[in-house]
């Protein structure tokens, strides 16, 4: 189990250099010069002086690979400089927004799991039933539905008709409730029929019918030996969403105002604010890094066998 968890940890070193490299590219290729940005964003006057100056300051006027060699290290020592709108450390403006951003990502993954599991149980249990066909329904509009039509829609309804939550803005938990379901309920839907499919596929499988015929209880079949198997599908699902739902929130935190580091990135973007969205791009990699290794582990506390040589053994 060791080795294997360490063999897991190394091989996020080549992904991690991956990812920051193809950020590195991607913003040199962009046709926006940083220290034109920065300029602008200071309202200072574009000379060729300044900006030779501003450049050096930044490093820009060195070879890419000696860029990408500094960036690297400063951003593995949470350095990530200085906004070019703010004047502030970004990493101290993200430090700020960073647990708005999280505290609706985790509660939308505690509405997902709520609500999908029970659902795509009960209605693989009673397949074909008026349950089953309503959790259809709920899953083709949940998946059909945009996000931020979905969220002026709930604040049309349940806020400014019916005044039962906030409009906008972070406070109490009422205020996390529209959002939070708003980021949620595409991947309600995706896990709740995955879920189910997975339930179905399950119960045709050979030691089910040794279990029933053992005169093994139906409720512990279904509880604890179908379910536990059915469900790891949907853990290596939410593992590879997790970063995806991080990223998510930009749309949501724009709809709700929501004081988070997706609103931030998204005026970072309109401001050409080249370190925020650098920090934004290295977050998300390991938002995406660390919640596939957690998935692994989770996944081999599930089966064993993943451990033997990183692959499940017959």
């Amino acid at each position: 189990m060791i080795s294997y968890i360490g063999k897991r940890l190394l091989a996020i070193i080549p992904i991690f250099i991956f990812a920051t490299l193809l950020s590195f590219i991607m913003i040199n290729l962009s046709p926006v010069d940083p220290a034109e940005a920065y300029l602008t964003a200071a309202n200072i006057r574009l000379t060729e002086e300044v900006l030779a100056e501003v450049r050096h300051e930044f490093g820009l006027d060195q070879p890419l690979y000696v860029q990408y060699v500094q960036s690297l290290i400063k951003m593995c020592r949470f350095d990530f400089g200085t906004s070019y709108v703010t004047k502030e450390p970004v990493w101290q403006e993200v430090a700020h927004r960073l647990p708005a951003t999280l505290q609706l990502s985790f509660s939308s993954l505690f509405l997902v799991i709520l609500i999908s599991v029970p659902i795509g149980f009960l209605s693989a249990v009673y397949k074909n039933s008026v349950f089953d066909h309503f959790s259809r329904l709920l899953a083709f509009l949940g998946a059909s539905i945009p996000q931020f039509w979905l969220g002026y829609l709930l604040i049309f309804f349940l806020s400014v008709k019916l005044d039962l939550f906030p409009v906008q803005g972070r406070g109490t938990w009422l205020h996390l409730v529209l959002p939070s379901f708003t980021l949620a309920l595409g991947l309600i839907a995706v896990y709740t029929r995955l879920l189910r499919t997975s339930i179905l596929e399950q119960m045709q499988e050979p030691y089910v019918l040794y279990a029933r015929t053992r005169g093994i209880k139906e409720k512990i079949i279904m509880g604890k030996h179908i379910l536990k198997i059915a469900i790891s599908p949907m853990i290596t699902g939410l593992g590879m969403n997790m970063g995806k739902l991080f990223a998510g929130t930009i749309i949501v935190e724009e709809v709700f105002s929501w004081p988070g580091f997706g609103r931030y990135f998204i005026e970072a973007i309109f401001n050409r604010d080249i370190p925020v969205i650098q920090c934004y791009v290295f977050l998300v990699a390991c938002i995406f890094i660390v919640c596939n290794l957690i998935v692994d582990l989770l996944q081999m506390v599930i089966d064993p066998r993943i451990s033997r040589k990183g692959s499940i053994s017959p």
